[in-house]
């Protein structure tokens, strides 16, 4: 059986964020992805992309759902999304894979995920001044990308490093085929 993979998606949603991940899963066999928005209906990313999710939140069954993805944008900051906290926390419950980036992390950062393990984000002052309720301090950890407990979380300038995780969590390739992925997309090497 396929592993279904969401992205959750809003309007003013950064698009480059995903692009390095969303390819590769959609190549493979192994993976359903999904795009999922708030009410199915059409998204425009920030960078003008225009998006046909697959379902709404309500038509999406969080037990069939084996990775979250969240990608940033200032609706996070805003205080915007909401819709998708009962799936967030579901997903979480459940020790399923989740993947923040940018300002998502502020997101998991306000629901207390981040308090008990290691995290990243675009700096500990802005996780602290965009999740009032942001608990984990000693757990930040100043990387590009931090992998823990089924958590995932990037820095905004670190897509290809959040994708790296988010393959090194699904399996997606080896040891070996992940590094040769990496060094192809961060620095160009094409052994």
């Amino acid at each position: 059986m396929k592993k279904r993979i969401c992205v959750f998606l809003f309007d003013g949603f950064s698009d480059w964020e995903i692009a390095y991940v969303t390819p590769e899963l959609n190549k493979s066999e192994r993976f359903d992805l999904i795009y999922v928005s708030e009410k199915g209906n059409s998204i425009t990313s920030i960078g003008g992309l225009h998006v046909k999710p697959t379902c709404s939140l309500t038509d999406l069954n969080p037990e069939t759902i084996d990775m979250l993805i969240l990608p940033g944008g200032t609706a996070w900051e805003d205080g915007k999304i909401t819709a998708i906290e009962d799936l967030t926390k579901r997903m979480a419950e459940n020790e399923k894979p989740i993947a923040a980036i940018c300002a998502a992390t502020t997101y998991l950062g306000q629901l207390g995920l981040l308090n008990k393990r290691k995290h990243t984000s675009n700096g500990l002052n802005y996780l602290k001044e965009d999740a009032p309720d942001y608990r984990g301090e000693e757990h930040y950890t100043n990387a590009w990308a931090v992998a823990d407990k089924n958590i995932i979380t990037a820095t905004g300038v670190a897509p290809i490093e959040f994708a790296r995780e988010i393959f090194r969590a699904i399996e997606l390739y080896d040891e070996e085929n992940l590094e040769k992925w990496f060094q192809v997309f961060k620095n160009g090497v094409l052994d």
